[in-house]
């Protein structure tokens, strides 16, 4: 089969917050690039990740997670999940294996509902909950919503999905790749490392500091060494208070110590070398109110 004879398109991951969306798709491109973490509303920006095989490419599309928007920064990543669910051709919607529907679930069941593109019923974290009660939240989801599929899957162990893989590409047109067969995200490196540390404050941090967190990346620069080759990255952790920055900081830089350390590794498994990687911290008042601002730490709105 030629390669303009394979299948190629786009599958949106939708759902409230925390249901697993990002660890599905790091799971199906078989390597980390969005970050995950225990607290809700950690994406948010819209992910694009690439999956190339022999049958054609699927391009996932994970975004924020779907929430009542408290102020400009929630405003975007609601519009941000909006347009993805437009612009696919296939929607995923993950649920969690809970048979009372949330209120956040019968709202995006709503925006569903108006959709002409096939809606899948993910149904994440099967392997924490018994096989009977997995038929009743499918008889209780099935009455919102005129799904194409159901499919009952574990992101975190890897359970059923290839089976989600090849009942995506049924979905699919033919057509050419949107992507290089070797290209597995359109996010810069540079977005990637000031993620995986973000991530690692939001789980160092636990409950201490609210989502108010960006990370700028100001330099990042190879060099080569005597071992061959080092990234020197420096980095800056913005929070909204004067009171948050010592918390990041810790005893001593304590803190900053810890995120780094746990940042570091996965920046060199990914850039394959060696990293030298310096954190700062800087206060921005409110910055998730200040268009501005929050286009200046990257996230900004697509056009329609």
């Amino acid at each position: 089969m030629e390669q303009n004879e394979k299948k190629s398109g786009f599958a949106a991951l939708i759902g409230r917050p925390n249901v697993g969306k990002s660890t599905l798709m790091n799971r199906l491109i078989g390597q980390k690039v969005a970050i995950t973490s225990p607290r809700p509303q950690t994406t948010r920006n819209r992910i694009q990740t690439v999956y190339t095989d022999e049958r054609g490419q699927i391009v996932f599309v994970d975004t924020p997670g779907i929430h009542k928007a408290k102020n400009r920064l929630g405003d975007y990543m609601l519009s941000v999940a909006k347009k993805s669910l437009k612009d696919a051709d296939v929607v995923l919607w993950l649920v969690e294996p809970k048979s009372n529907i949330p209120t956040g679930d019968m709202e995006i069941a709503k925006q569903l509902k108006q959709l002409k593109n096939p809606v899948f019923l993910i149904i994440n974290k099967v392997d924490i909950v018994a096989k009977p009660e997995i038929l009743t939240v499918i008889d209780t989801y099935k009455a919102l919503c005129d799904f194409a599929e159901i499919i009952p899957l574990s992101a975190l162990k890897g359970d059923n999905t290839d089976d989600l893989l090849n009942t995506i590409y049924q979905y699919l047109p033919e057509g050419p790749y949107y992507f290089d067969e070797d290209e597995v995200t359109d996010q810069p490196m540079r977005a990637i490392c000031a993620e995986l540390i973000r991530e690692k404050a939001l789980r160092l941090l636990d409950k201490e500091i609210p989502h108010g967190v960006a990370v700028l990346i100001d330099r990042m620069e190879y060099r080569k060494n005597a071992k061959g080759g080092i990234y020197d990255i420096d980095a800056t952790i913005v929070c909204e208070r004067a009171s948050h920055k010592g918390i990041i900081i810790g005893k001593g830089g304590s803190m900053l110590k810890q995120i780094g350390s746990q940042a570091r590794p996965e920046m060199e498994r990914m850039l394959e070398c060696a990293v030298n990687l310096q954190l700062w911290v800087k206060v921005k008042d409110n910055w998730r109110d200040s268009d501005s601002l929050i286009a200046n730490f990257g996230y900004r709105k697509d056009e329609d």
